[in-house]
């Protein structure tokens, strides 16, 4: 039985937010919190609020066991640009784009 939770519209870049989702996949819970909670980046503190919304979900649903899950997939999806503009030399403008997230965890049970 899976469990999954999603933060969406998240204001960090995805770039940045994949360097931690590597940290936690195929881990068990107690272990990627403690991954995440050591972890010296700004997207550890997202995706660690995502993981315990997961782990809330999970805990609903009285067919899932909470000792035995682990996270089966995380991953960040790439959401929609805020564009900006900054003003350059000789009158001319340069694009800002300010890149959102979509980060989803996934539980399962092994």
């Amino acid at each position: 039985m899976e469990a999954r939770a999603s933060a969406k519209y998240v204001r960090i870049s995805p770039q940045k937010a994949r360097l931690v989702a590597p940290l936690i996949r195929g881990k068990k819970i107690d272990e990627a919190c403690n991954a995440l909670r050591f972890t010296r980046k700004y997207a550890a503190f997202l995706v660690d609020k995502v993981l315990r919304s997961a782990i809330a979900n999970a805990g609903q649903n009285p067919n899932i066991d909470e000792n035995i899950l682990y996270v089966k997939e995380v991953f960040v999806n790439q959401g929609p640009s805020l564009k900006r503009w900054r003003a350059r030399a000789q009158g001319r403008a340069a694009s800002i784009k300010k890149r959102m997230s979509h980060i989803t965890v996934v539980l399962d049970e092994k």
